[in-house]
């Protein structure tokens, strides 16, 4: 029997969605491969949408001959697609229609969606930060992203009601700490080629060790209250958060090990046989929980 068109076309879009996260990111790729077909589906989805508008104010966008004026547009433009499609169940656009089917079996809701498109827009006319607006952005571009991702969780099987407030807040700080991480690893490409100073008092000529290892402190905290909050996950997704929270704590560490002038001029990785060798541990702690739980 032929698939519902809808259900045909809701498929495609979800397939697409997968593409570009393997585009974009091999750390969050490799910790959804621990999802179930339908977790990972959803948080592609979610990252997918993300990545879009992220690109659009990264350069994409201006690397095609948009101006500033006319990315503000396409974001704009993005946010009233995801609304509408939100509501109605359906966008011509694909990363759109996967991001709002995910939204809609999740419940999340312009609450999340509206910070996170403020944010995007920032990026246009920010170029840099006070402590207040800093807090602000990361909310809007990481903590929500965290939450949509809560949702999701939430709904897998073996959810255990009850720790909602824990949980938002683990996932607030995991965002937070992510989010910071990108700061520190792309200081260069921020400062040189955009333009742009997250970190209040780091900019090209300010930024030094004492400073780096301050942030590295305090993203250090957000990962550590982050963990608390990953025993409260169903099974199914507690492995995937564990795996992206060493990958990232694996990140850290190679940040505080790079002198502060190096992170103005390079990017730092972890390499893959790194990221192999901290995603077997985190496999053989599953099996561990799995013969336990039998």
């Amino acid at each position: 029997m032929e698939l519902n068109p809808l259900r045909r076309y809701t498929d495609a879009a979800g397939r697409s969605a997968g593409v570009v996260i393997s585009a974009y990111s091999t750390s969050f790729g490799l910790a959804c491969r621990l999802l179930g077909p339908e977790g990972r589906r959803d948080i592609a989805n979610i990252y997918a949408l993300v990545r879009v508008a992220d690109e659009a104010v990264d350069g994409a966008a201006a690397a095609a001959g948009l101006d500033a004026a006319a990315v503000r547009e396409q974001l704009d433009r993005l946010e009233r697609e995801t609304e509408t499609a939100m509501l109605s169940g359906y966008s011509t656009n694909m990363v759109v229609h996967a991001f709002a089917e995910t939204a809609r079996r999740r419940g999340i809701g312009t609450d999340l969606t509206r910070p996170f498109f403020a944010s995007m827009r920032a990026d246009i006319t920010v170029a840099s930060h006070t402590d207040d607006s800093l807090e602000e952005y990361i909310y809007g571009s990481a903590e929500v992203v965290g939450l949509m991702c809560l949702r999701v969780f939430q709904s897998m099987p073996g959810a255990v009601p009850g720790h909602d407030e824990e949980l938002a807040v683990a996932a607030r700080r995991l965002g937070a700490a992510f989010q910071k991480v990108n700061f520190l690893r792309d200081l260069a490409a921020d400062n040189v080629e955009l333009g742009r100073s997250y970190f209040p008092r780091a900019d090209t000529g300010s930024f030094d060790e004492p400073l780096k290892l301050k942030l590295v402190a305090e993203i250090r905290e957000d990962l550590d209250a982050a963990r608390k909050g990953i025993a409260l996950l169903p099974p199914g997704a507690c492995s995937a958060v564990e795996l992206a929270h060493g990958l990232f704590s694996a990140l850290v560490n190679r940040l505080e090990r790079v002198p502060a002038d190096e992170l103005l001029s390079r990017r730092v990785r972890v390499g893959s046989p790194q990221k192999a060798a901290i995603a077997l541990r985190v496999l053989a702690r599953q099996r561990l929980r799995g013969r336990s739980a039998a």
